[in-house]
């Protein structure tokens, strides 16, 4: 059984679930985590901030119910409503972290989500993986350069298709995945103790 993350690094509820997400990972240590992009801003939901009117609201509401972070430099970051959230350029980026780092990739996810809500970073600025390759302690070059490679693009539309594959619709969504059985642990919002009752009954015989 292994455990499918699908998120979007420019969803709030996302970054919601970092920490959730964090403690179910150092829980189960044994259960390997595939983290994939769900592309929830391209096409014609790339457009600039200020055109998503709930977002503040949202941010609020997430903090409140989670105790996530959105620090000082984020909110500067929107504050013009100009920002465009890119989900392919971010999706590109989750592969470049993933491939660095395959067994780390739900750290990694959790970190590029920091580097945008707390640290107020672009997630199409190829500076924001060389400052979360460095922090994480990896080859920060050849993360930068696989950010800007066709590969990135190539897995990006990937994870995408892979989404559409599992039936995900809303992020972050958490699945166990047993050979052909898909059940889903999270879906919004889920403290860990909540997902880990669930998988625990998964793995009880």
């Amino acid at each position: 059984m292994k455990l499918v993350y699908v998120f979007d690094a420019y969803c709030g509820w996302s970054h919601g679930f970092s920490g959730a997400l964090a403690e179910i990972v150092s829980r189960h240590p044994d259960v390997p985590v595939e983290v994939v992009s769900g592309g929830l801003f391209t096409g014609s939901r790339r457009v600039p901030i200020g055109e998503f009117g709930y977002v503040q609201g949202a941010n609020a509401q997430i903090a409140e119910l989670t105790g996530a972070e959105f620090g000082e430099a984020y909110d500067r970051l929107i504050a013009d409503g100009s920002f465009v959230m890119d989900s392919k350029a971010a999706a590109r980026g989750v592969a470049a972290l993933r491939e660095a780092a395959p067994s780390r990739a739900a750290e990694l996810a959790v970190a590029l989500q920091h580097a945008f809500y707390v640290d107020g970073l672009s997630l199409s600025d190829r500076t924001t993986y060389r400052k979360v390759a460095e922090r994480a302690g990896l080859d920060a070059d050849a993360v930068v350069a696989a950010f800007e490679g066709p590969e990135a693009r190539v897995a990006a539309e990937a994870d995408f298709r892979r989404t559409a594959s599992l039936g995900v619709t809303g992020f972050p969504t958490l699945l166990a995945v047993d050979g052909d059985q898909v059940i889903v642990l999270a879906r919004g919002h889920a403290t860990a103790d909540e997902v880990d009752r669930r998988l625990t009954a998964l793995r009880t015989p």
